[in-house]
């Protein structure tokens, strides 16, 4: 026998053994299929591709990419996601003086969503807030889809369909989409239908005829735990929760008022569990947070300009598939029609669900959940109109409901036209709710009838992708480290001009180090307004005042005109710098005027020295 014969029996038997390795594997993948949870499965990885989708424009290059309508929020957002990552390196603090040095934030004061930093601040050590930030934009709106899709699902039982078409409307609604233009601490709402599902468990065992006090109890300790986290996640979120959900019980209660009182006592009982429990572990922070150094008596924003506008509430959202008003970009000075920015289009429903929504609540009109949705609904758009009533633009001189609690602490930090995000998860329960009752009854056309309907008034506000822009990358004296050898980790870096709320870019080099040196000014939430009364607490602010030096170094960016410099300037500067304790100042190429910035700074501060791309004055040496 040849060589060649001795050889061929082996090679003939590769190919049953590739076929048979092949049979496996599609045998594994047919039997996950068929399993029970490959549905849910496949409806989680939905929504990820959805919210992938929707925020493709910051994947090319996350640090390079910024969103095109709300930049200067994006910018804050990026540093706080730096800062709370330095939680894992045991260097935090709810009073952070890394911004605005040396008097610091207070980080609970200002939307710092320390608990999607703290989740995220593995990818922010190794590859930049940035690319955490896009992580958190698409990442909020597939979670909060896939939290709500399980409540429905698992806690109430609705068909899948129905919640799968309920859960996409409370993750991607034009509302959620809109906040996504970098307000992570509204969309971060992947928690509230766990909150939700422990209170129906608690009231489901508070039942008289089928108590279950074990229930109770871990539901009201497993809420309390969940409010502690969330308030370090997003306050405004679970204010706008608490307050929907006392009202959608109070609904419930009239549309049941039997059932209601025979629950009370056991589910009143645990409600006073959870918020004693809460209570405890949160009156540390709070009391930072609401007494603690840089924290603020009131909300920064005018209720009466951040309030709905009536006639915003049929049309349809520039960033939905029927929207078509014109986007003005940051900087333009155009204000968007009806809102007061993109990232605030939390009424446009289009007019085609508003009337879906309608025949929803006449055909469901004996059901108990359809009236506290209504009157949870009906309470929450009235509170969004603000104090005085808007339409198209105009003001009627009508007091709204708001006007009844305008000003009350607390309160008055959560925006008028916020309230109306209440508004999705409501839609969307009665969405599912009609969907599932059309599924399951079948009566006369109605299984045909409500889903066209459904999807009729859906498709119009579908979500488009986030619109996106360059932005200029890091400078190499950051990015490549050698601004250690001019600011100590800790110590106060000065960029040339300084940070400001219109135009926080400098705040990028310390958010690029992770917040490992400090910067003057800034943008942020503070005490810096002026007092409502006399002997007055300050009231809250954006930013703080601008140092004399920084005011003149400002005007230079900004007009590339010179001012007259000699011993009273340079001894400001002095002055300055020693308030700031400054280590460091750094002028990069391709500043705005760098020319002039570049001889307004040497005669305040004599010769610079030239490093990488910038220019560098060491006030201390580093280290």
């Amino acid at each position: 026998m040849s060589a060649s014969e001795t050889a061929a029996p082996p090679a003939a038997g590769h190919a049953p053994r590739e076929s048979a390795g092949r049979s496996k594997v599609w045998t594994t993948v047919a039997s996950a299929l068929r399993r029970p949870y490959a549905p849910d499965v496949a409806m989680c990885l939905f929504f990820v591709a959805v919210g992938l989708w929707l925020t493709h424009g910051l994947w090319p290059s996350p640090t390079t990419r910024v969103l095109a309508l709300n930049p200067e929020d994006q910018t804050l957002v990026e540093w706080f996601l730096a800062y709370d990552s330095r939680i894992l390196l045991g260097d935090f603090s709810l009073i952070s003086h890394r911004l605005n040095a040396p008097d610091g934030i207070n980080m609970l004061t200002n939307a710092t969503t320390m608990t999607l930093g703290f989740l995220l601040a593995p990818v922010t050590l190794l590859f930049g807030a940035p690319t955490s930030f896009a992580v958190a934009v698409g990442g909020n709106l597939a979670a909060t889809a896939i939290g709500w899709y399980f409540l429905y699902s698992r806690g109430l039982g609705f068909g899948r369909t129905a919640s799968a078409v309920g859960a996409f409307f409370c993750g991607f609604a034009p509302a959620m989409l809109s906040q996504s233009n970098s307000h992570l601490h509204m969309t971060a709402q992947w928690l509230v239908p766990p909150i939700v599902w422990y209170v129906i468990r608690m009231a489901r065992a508070a039942d008289p005829t089928k108590p279950d006090h074990r229930k109770v109890i871990t539901s009201a300790v497993a809420l309390a735990a969940l409010v502690t986290v969330q308030v370090f996640l997003g306050e405004e979120v679970l204010f706008l929760t608490a307050v929907t959900l006392a009202l959608f019980t109070i609904g419930y209660a009239l549309a049941q008022p039997k059932k209601a009182w025979r629950l009370a006592p056991r589910f009143a009982g645990g409600m006073v569990l959870a918020v004693g429990l809460a209570t405890v572990v949160l009156a540390y922070p709070l009391s930072v947070q609401f007494g603690g150094p840089q924290s603020v008596p009131n909300g920064p924003f005018s209720a009466a300009y951040f309030s709905t506008d009536v006639a915003s509430f049929p049309a349809f959202s520039p960033l939905s598939v029927a929207g078509t008003d014109p986007l003005p970009l940051p900087g333009s000075g155009a204000r968007p029609q009806l809102t007061t920015g993109a990232a605030e289009y939390n009424t446009f429903l289009g007019w085609p669900l508003l009337l879906v929504v309608l025949g929803c609540v006449v055909w469901l009109r004996r059901h108990p959940m359809m009236w506290a949705c209504v009157l949870a609904g009906a309470v929450m758009a009235w509170l969004s109109l603000g104090p005085t009533i808007v339409v198209n633009g105009e003001r009627t001189g009508q007091r709204g409901l708001y006007s009844l609690i305008e000003g009350l602490p607390v309160i008055d930090g959560a925006l008028p036209l916020r309230f109306a995000v209440a508004l999705v998860p409501l839609i969307a329960t009665l969405l599912a709710l009609a969907l599932d009752r059309a599924a399951r009854e079948g009566v006369g056309s109605a299984w045909l009838v409500v889903p066209v309907a459904v999807g009729a008034a859906l498709v119009p506000i579908a979500p488009k992708p986030l619109p996106t822009v360059e932005r200029a990358p890091v400078p190499q004296f950051i990015s490549q480290g050698h601004w250690r050898d001019c600011v100590e980790p800790g110590g106060v870096l000065v960029p040339v001009p300084l940070p400001t709320p219109l135009r926080p870019e400098a705040m990028r080099w310390a958010t690029a180090t992770n917040a490992s040196f400090g910067v003057p000014e800034g943008f942020f939430i503070a005490p810096y307004g002026r007092a409502r009364k006399p002997g007055g607490r300050p009231t809250a602010s954006i930013g703080t005042f601008s140092q004399p030096t920084s005011r003149l170094l400002a005007d230079v960016s900004r007009t590339g005109e010179l001012p007259g410099i000699g011993p009273f300037q340079q001894a400001q500067a002095r002055k300055d710098l020693a308030f700031w304790d400054a280590s460091c100042v750094v002028l990069v190429s391709g500043a705005a005027n760098e020319g002039q910035l570049l001889i307004a700074l040497e005669a305040l501060l004599g010769p610079a020295e030239r490093v990488a791309d910038a220019w560098i004055w060491k006030i201390r040496p580093a280290g």
